[in-house]
């Protein structure tokens, strides 16, 4: 080995590590707040049983109510654990968990968000599309699911969709959203390299 390539892997490895903390804590608490959305809406919509009542439903007496119960608890279970397993970074375990998800409640699109984002956590940046579009499908203005398929549409080398999708989730985003300032800052990187 020359000289020069031992310094050329020594300044490669003086580089300082990629700080992912904040990327980290970002993805934490987009799945927190999905998960939030995602229960409180499955108990308004109807579709699963809402939550809070302690009371045991007896399985004799009304067996769709206690199907429908035993039906919740699980998308509860596993919701959890799939918001843990994205705050983890275990993006198949998490998908492991949605995947339940989706066969049981396909109709919320918080279900296919995070399965986007896992699917964006593991670099498979297609299928990411179709779950961000086909929560998009479900809910048109799930603005989270925008900001997904942007970041997905960008990696695909699509930067006019990836533009488009941005622009719409700052659009429908509320002023005080936390991802609303690193929006602006990407719309504001992939213009500049678009224009240049």
């Amino acid at each position: 080995m020359s000289k020069a390539s031992i310094q050329t892997s020594a300044s490669r490895s003086a580089r300082p590590p990629r700080d992912v903390r904040v990327r980290v804590m970002a993805i934490a608490l987009l799945c927190v707040v999905l998960g939030g959305a995602g229960v409180h809406w499955l108990g308004r919509d109807g579709g699963l049983p809402a939550g809070g009542s302690d009371a045991p439903i007896d399985a004799r007496r009304d067996p769709a109510a206690h199907a429908r119960a035993m039906q919740r608890a699980e998308f509860d279970q596993r919701f959890s654990q799939a918001v843990m397993m994205l705050h983890a970074r275990q993006y198949e375990h998490a998908l492991a968990a949605l995947h339940r998800l989706v066969e049981i409640a396909p109709e919320v699109p918080e279900v296919h968000v995070n399965m986007g984002f896992a699917l964006l956590g593991l670099s498979r940046h297609a299928a990411a599309r179709d779950f961000f579009l086909g929560a998009l499908e479900l809910r048109p203005a799930q603005a989270n699911a925008y900001y997904g398929l942007a970041v997905t549409l960008e990696a695909l080398g699509d930067r006019p969709g990836a533009l488009g999708a941005m622009r719409t989730f700052v659009h429908l985003a509320t002023p005080d959203d936390p991802w609303l300032p690193k929006a602006r800052a990407a719309l504001w990187e992939w213009q500049a390299r678009s224009a240049g």
